[in-house]
């Protein structure tokens, strides 16, 4: 009797008809012809403050598709994160990241600072959250329009003596105030982008400082550092190729984290 084997398919590879290039530091890419480009821009996460201080917000971040090319070299500027602040100070501004060449002039800006003790949170591509404050509410500092949000506000409750930071913003959403007497604001999370294929969190916001509260604050979707708590949490920095701001530091020597360092990638269609 005759036996019929199943025939076995081999599947084709899914063709891929473009070029992935992908920058953590400094660089540059020569195009001998036009092509069309799609490119993702995050610049560097603002440091955290120290001292009951706002978290860093998000390095400011840039996407756009089908874009045009011309043949020409092409910058290409990778901006680190900001540092993280210690003593009684404001965390660093993260540095700019961009695409430069031909016709093309994209600059996305790095995240502003987190606030310490009574300071807003700087302006940036997104903006740091504000400190704590005893009489008033500091502000979180402005984000880049079509870049990224605004941070949020520092709080402070004179009952328990409760020092809370704002969180930075993010490139998806702004950062939250501290409110109550519980946590710091949260960061606000970054945007989901496909560039590589697979869906990845980028730029979000470093979350802000409590003090007197066994809690702490998140760093919003996108690598973004949490807040630290006195006396035993630190904050933690963003996170590198991420461009996430760093969370705000707790009280005394306790430091701000670092922001994340930025990226750039460049789909270059075939």
């Amino acid at each position: 009797m005759a036996v019929f084997l199943p025939l076995s398919f081999a599947k084709s590879p899914p063709t891929v008809n473009y070029t992935l290039y992908t920058y953590n530091t400094n660089s540059s890419l020569t195009l001998a012809t036009t092509k069309t480009v799609d490119y993702l821009i995050v610049a560097g996460g603002g440091g955290g403050g120290a001292n009951c201080a706002g978290g860093g917000g998000a390095g400011g971040l840039i996407y756009a598709t089908s874009q045009t090319f011309g043949a020409a070299t092409y910058t290409i500027t990778v901006g680190t994160g900001g540092a993280g602040a210690t003593g009684n100070a404001n965390g660093s501004s993260g540095n700019n990241s961009s695409i430069v060449g031909g016709s093309i002039n994209q600059v996305a800006i790095g995240g502003g600072y987190g606030g310490t003790e009574s300071q807003a949170g700087g302006a940036g591509g997104s903006g740091g959250g504000g400190g704590n404050q005893t009489s008033g509410t500091p502000l979180g500092g402005n984000g880049t329009s079509g870049q990224g949000n605004n941070g949020g506000k520092g709080h402070y409750t004179n009952a328990g003596n409760i020092l809370l930071g704002g969180g930075g913003g993010g490139a998806g959403a702004v950062g939250s105030d501290a409110v109550g007497t519980t946590v710091g604001g949260n960061g606000g999370n970054g945007l989901p982008i496909s560039i590589t294929g697979s869906s990845i969190y980028y730029a979000g916001g470093g979350g802000g400082c409590c003090y007197a509260s066994p809690s702490f604050s998140t760093g919003g979707s996108g690598g973004g550092g949490n807040g630290g708590s006195y006396p035993s949490t630190a904050a933690t920095p963003g996170t590198d190729g991420l461009g996430g701001g760093g969370g705000g530091g707790a009280r005394g020597s306790m430091a701000g984290g670092k922001g994340g360092n930025g990226i750039v990638i460049i789909r270059v269609y075939n």
